[in-house]
C-alpha cells in the first residue's frame, strides 16, 4: 500500500530560513508529502511564500498552520474568529482543563496538543475525548520529548501518552503523531515516526496512519472548507452561472 506522509509539526521559526531550508530538505529526502512550520500570529505573506516556494522546489506541500496557547476562553474565541480562515491547520495547546474542554468541542479547532510534561498538568480525559469526538478534532502528540528526555521522566510521560491515546481511540478521535523538532539531527522518517507510536499502545496499521491518513485527511478537509467553491461538507459549486 501506497502511502502519502505528513510531518504538521516541523517547530521552527518562520524567520529562520535557514534552518527552515534544511529541515524541508531532509524532510523530502526522507519520504514526507506535506509539512508544516507553524506561525503564532497572522503570517507575513512575504515569509509564507518563501516558505512555500522551498517546499514546492524539494517536491513538497507547505501547509499553513497556527500554534495558540489562549490564557482563557474568551481569549480561545478572539483568536479563532480572527484567524481561523487564514490558517489550514489550527493547534490549540491546552495547559488548564477550562481551555481543554472549551477547544475539544469546538470545531474550528483541528489539533489538540498537551505540551506539558508534568503529568498532572495533562488534561485530555474522557470528558475532552467526548467533546472532541462530535467536533472533528484530533489529538496530536510530538515525538521530540521521547527523543531528548531519559529516565524516569520519560517513563512517566509514555505512561500519559499510553493512556492519553487509549481514550483517544475508546472514543475514535485520531491521533497525530509529529515531530516537534527544530534540529536537523532529530528529525525522523516516517515509518520510524510511526515505530515510536508502538510504544505508547498503537499497533502497525494505527501507528502508520497517525503520520499518514490522520494527518493528510485534516489538511484536504480543511482546504475544501476554505475554497471558495465549498458550500457544505459533500457540496461544492462546480460551476457558477453567469448573471444575463
Amino acid at each position: 500500500m501506497t502511502r502519502t506522509f505528513a510531518d504538521l509539526h516541523l517547530r521552527i521559526n518562520p524567520k529562520d530560513l535557514h534552518t527552515a531550508q534544511r529541515l524541508i530538505t531532509k524532510a523530502a529526502r526522507f519520504g514526507y508529502s506535506y509539512i508544516s512550520i507553524p506561525f503564532n500570529s497572522s503570517p507575513q505573506q512575504a515569509e509564507v511564500d518563501t516558505l512555500r516556494a522551498m517546499c514546492t522546489n524539494a517536491g513538497l506541500d507547505f501547509v499553513l498552520r497556527a500554534d495558540f496557547k489562549p490564557q482563557s476562553q474568551e481569549d480561545l474565541m478572539r483568536f479563532l474568529r480572527k484567524f481561523r480562515r487564514q490558517f489550514e491547520i489550527i493547534c490549540i495547546a491546552c495547559d488548564s482543563k477550562e481551555i481543554a474542554r472549551q477547544a475539544a468541542k469546538d470545531r474550528r479547532v483541528d489539533l489538540l496538543s498537551f505540551p506539558s510534561l508534568d503529568y498532572r498538568k495533562r488534561f485530555f480525559d474522557r470528558a475532552e475525548a467526548q467533546l472532541a469526538s462530535c467536533s472533528l478534532a484530533a489529538l496530536e502528540v510530538d515525538i521530540k520529548p521521547l527523543l531528548v528526555m531519559e529516565g524516569p521522566a520519560r517513563v512517566r510521560l509514555l505512561s500519559s501518552l499510553h493512556r492519553e491515546v487509549a481514550v483517544a481511540l475508546e472514543f475514535h478521535v485520531p491521533v497525530v503523531v509529529s515531530s516537534g523538532v527544530g534540529e536537523e539531527s532529530l528529525l525522523r522518517m516516517p515509518r520510524d515516526l510511526a515505530s515510536l507510536a508502538y510504544l505508547f499502545g498503537l499497533g502497525e496499521e494505527q501507528a502508520l496512519e497517525t503520520v499518514s491518513s490522520n494527518p493528510v485527511g485534516i489538511v484536504l478537509r480543511n482546504r475544501e472548507k476554505l475554497s471558495s467553491r465549498f458550500v457544505a461538507p459533500g457540496i461544492r459549486v462546480v460551476k457558477e452561472g453567469k448573471s444575463s
